[in-house]
């Protein structure tokens, strides 16, 4: 089952674009950076984030040798995850 991710919580300051994800949630539950990482490796449609009516696959990428969530090349935003609010 898809969870649809609405929200994120980002570590304090962090200059680097790909280490600025703590967590991802939506209604009701939420879920660290390394549990979903693990979570889209074992499942890839494990996550989506919607934005404006239009649905972006959360995909693993990895950057100086971390690995890190975005969401796939939609043609949208650039950066969906990075553009939603933060938890509560």
């Amino acid at each position: 089952m898809t969870r649809h991710i609405t929200c994120i919580t980002r570590l304090p300051i962090h200059q680097d674009r790909h280490r600025r994800i703590q967590a991802v949630g939506g209604s009701g539950w939420q879920d660290s950076e390394e549990t979903a990482i693990a979570n889209v490796k074992h499942d890839k449609s494990a996550y989506d984030v919607i934005e404006q009516g239009k649905t972006a696959k959360v995909i693993v990428k990895k950057h100086d040798g971390r690995e890190y969530l975005k969401t796939a090349n939609d043609r949208f935003l650039p950066d969906n995850l990075l553009s939603l609010p933060d938890c509560p």
